[in-house]
Formats: structure tokens, sequence, C-alpha cells
């Protein structure tokens, strides 16, 4: 694999060909594991509800870039790409969306509600924005057990509006607490788009009555939003309160697996997909660089394209729970 030592620039600040490749990779692994995700719950494999991240992978990958071993993510329902982000093994997470016994959540929690204490992932969560007053009390015992760690609070445009959300960032502020708010603004909640459901849409700007400074960011340039998160993170870090990122991202499938997306045009997913494709715009770059080659990243497709299907092979060979498990963990005595 060749690899030159020219490094590439993100807003002003040097990034290796080393970590241009690692962020690639992850953001492949996202894309080949929700693409093979989308398959199975075609195929009958996966069912309830499944959301895919399709699109949105700079996001998580440029921010997961950004934090360490004792610092804590949650999500919404959109959350595969979170957790292989965190370091979570495709084979568990494929098959705690297939309902099975091996699973995160040993197939009881299912696409939305999955867990890795050790990842420092805490959810995936189904009840729009009710991961940002979770989150929120992450980020307090993180300063209450003055551990240094902080928090990553992801949320969509949708649950912007949400009471609870205001809340939280009126204590996250009073209170000063370690954690970044990372709005995944992808232009729909489920079917509304941005300017029909929202006043402001300069979404960033929701912490401003409370003091919190923001700001907008191109979530579909992975290096664009590494930059932003390690100066939000050191901010949070430092004792400065909290901090908001809006993300203008975009998924290319619909809100979940039974949503066939007819209030945008093909045209309009096709224009997004061709000129801003996050993984694609690293790609270019890197080739552009000479950061690597197109033999290298064959091969690293190839090799995801296998720990992909070593995923779903696993997902499928695990054994649904016993029926008793529905009497197990769920509740610990404190």
């Amino acid at each position: 694999m060749a690899i030159a030592k020219k490094a590439s620039k993100a807003n002003g600040a040097a990034v290796s060909a080393e970590r241009q490749l690692a962020l690639y990779r992850d953001m492949l692994l996202i894309r080949r594991f929700e693409e093979r995700a989308g398959q199975l719950y075609g195929m009958g494999i996966i069912a309830g509800f499944c959301h895919l991240y399709i699109g949105q992978e700079a996001v998580v990958v440029g921010m997961q870039a950004t934090i360490g071993a004792k610092d804590s993510v949650i999500t919404s329902y959109r959350d595969h790409g979170h957790m292989l982000a965190c370091g979570m093994d495709p084979k568990g997470v494929m098959a705690e969306l297939a309902g099975r016994k091996d699973g995160y959540s040993r197939g009881k929690g299912g696409s939305m509600h999955m867990f890795s204490r050790d990842k420092g992932f805490y959810g995936g969560h189904g009840i729009v924005g009710a991961q940002v007053p979770i989150g929120t009390g992450i980020a307090f015992a993180h300063k209450y057990s003055n551990d240094g760690g902080l928090c990553l609070c992801y949320l969509g445009d949708g649950a912007v509006n949400q009471g609870q959300v205001q809340e939280s960032l009126n204590m996250a502020e009073l209170w000063k607490l370690p954690i970044v708010y990372v709005i995944e603004n992808n232009h729909y909640a489920m079917g509304t788009s941005v300017e029909r459901s929202t006043a402001n849409v300069d979404l960033y700007k929701r912490g401003t009555a409370f003091g919190i400074p923001g700001e907008a960011v191109d979530g579909m340039d992975v290096l664009a939003v590494m930059q932003a998160g390690t100066d939000a993170v050191a901010k949070a870090r430092a004792g400065e309160g909290p901090y908001i990122l809006e993300m203008k991202t975009y998924r290319y499938r619909g809100h979940s697996m039974s949503d066939p997306a007819k209030y945008r045009t093909k045209e309009e997913v096709a224009k997004m997909r061709e000129e801003h494709d996050p993984i694609d715009h690293l790609r270019t770059r890197m080739l552009a660089e000479a950061a690597t080659d197109e033999e290298a990243l064959k091969q690293i497709d190839a090799d995801i394209k296998l720990r992909v299907t070593q995923a779903a092979e696993f997902a499928q060979a695990s054994p649904e729970p016993d029926p008793s498990a529905l009497w197990t963990d769920v509740l610990v005595e404190a």
C-alpha cells in the first residue's frame, strides 16, 4: 500500500495521510454495514424499525476522532453508525439488529436500543429528544466525579423543537457541564423539511438565549467536522461549558426502512450524492494529494466488505434469545 507523507489540511490544521485513511476506512465501514442491513431488512431477517445512516457518515466519524476513552456518547434511534464509530464489534451490532442472543443487548433492544458501557456508548433512544436530558445527566456525572470526561450528545433537526431539549440546554449552561450537542441537520424530520417546521433554521443558535456558543459545520466533509469538533471538545473539556455544533448533512435513504421518501425529488438526492458525498469527497482529496492510491483503496473496500459479510453471517447463525430472557437484565439493585 503506497502512502505518501503529504498531509491535508482542515481549516489550517494538518491531517496526516494515515489519519485520512483511518477516517475513510471508518466511514466506508458504516456505509457498507448499513447497505447490508438494508438488504437483511428486505429479506425479513431484520424486523421492526430500522433507520439507516447512509450519507451522514462524516459527522460521527469526524466527531469520534476528537474524543478519548474516558468520554461518553449518546444519540437517537439512527444509531448504527455511532456504534461502529465508537469501536463496537460489527458482529454484535448486526446480531442485535436481527434480534439475536449474541447482540449487544442480547437480542432484546434491536436497532434503536443497544449499548456498550465498555465503549462509552449509552444508546440508541427511540423517543425523539429523550437522549438530550440523559446526555446532559451523563455530562453532570463527568463533572461531579471530576474524571476529565465529557459527553457527545447527538440529536436531529426534529428534536431541537422539543421542550426537554431547551430545559437541558439551560441546565448545561447553568452548571457549565462538559457536553457538546451535535445537531445532525439532515433537513428532514421524518418527512417534514426544516423550513416547514422551524421558525429559525439556524439551529446552532438554539443556545443563544442561554449563552451557549455554537456554529454551523459542513457535515459532509469529515475533515471540517473533525476540526470543528476538536475546538468544541477542547472548550467543553476546559470547563467553558456546553457547545453546539450544527452539522449540515443529508440522509440518502428514507427516515426509516418503511419510508418511501416521496417528500423530496430523486433529483435532489442524486445531486447531493454526486456533489457532496462524504466518502467520495475524501477519496478524491486523498488521491489528488497522493495520500494513497487506487490499489490501496480497493483493498480497504475488499477488507470492509469481508468484515460486513462476516457480521451478517454471524448474526444469522446466532440463536434467538430464550423466552426466559424477558425477565433478565431489567433491574439493578443499587
